[in-house]
């Protein structure tokens, strides 16, 4: 008999293993169920599962948004212009977020010196602040100490940030 690929989507999987063990009179216990089912897919475990789950890329970038955003840009990948609308003034943002140092906490004058670096007009105060209401920056209640927030970009923000910092 040949195999017929059969691809299965499975939207819960914790419910998929309730449903399952209600069939079997001694059925595993629910972890037990969910690495069996994991071990059956290819994983070594329910963990691997899930790791590997949110390795892969969820959605592809908005091409139009990246493509609007990257014009507000000059030929020195340098932030030439603040959007107008705030969506693009977020994803803009992404490119100034990559550029700045993981890590590492920054003067208010230093984070100035930088933005003004990445940007051909000269307002590091409105970047500065939009960067904290998008949750890029964080900085101390006195406005002294800036520092970066680790997190993963949006996909717009990484295709951007690509787009931007490896023309």
């Amino acid at each position: 008999m040949s195999r017929d690929p059969l691809a299965l989507v499975i939207p819960d999987l914790s419910q998929f293993a309730k449903r399952l063990r209600e069939e079997f009179p001694d059925a595993p216990s629910h972890l037990e169920t969910l690495g069996l089912i994991a071990r059956a897919a290819g994983y070594r475990n329910y963990q691997h599962l899930k790791a590997r789950l949110e390795e892969a890329p969820v959605e592809a970038p908005d091409t139009r948004a990246v493509t609007r955003a990257a014009r507000f840009f000059d030929e020195k990948r340098r932030f030439a212009e603040w959007p107008a609308k705030t969506g693009v003034q977020a994803l803009c943002l992404w490119v100034i977020w990559a550029q700045l140092p993981p890590d590492q906490e920054l003067t208010e004058r230093e984070i100035s010196a930088r933005i003004h670096d990445l940007c051909s007009f000269r307002d590091a105060a409105q970047i500065r602040r939009a960067m904290i209401e998008h949750k890029m920056l964080c900085r101390t209640t006195d406005g002294q100490v800036y520092q970066r927030i680790e997190q993963k970009p949006s996909p717009e923000g990484r295709a951007l940030i690509s787009r931007i910092l490896k023309a």
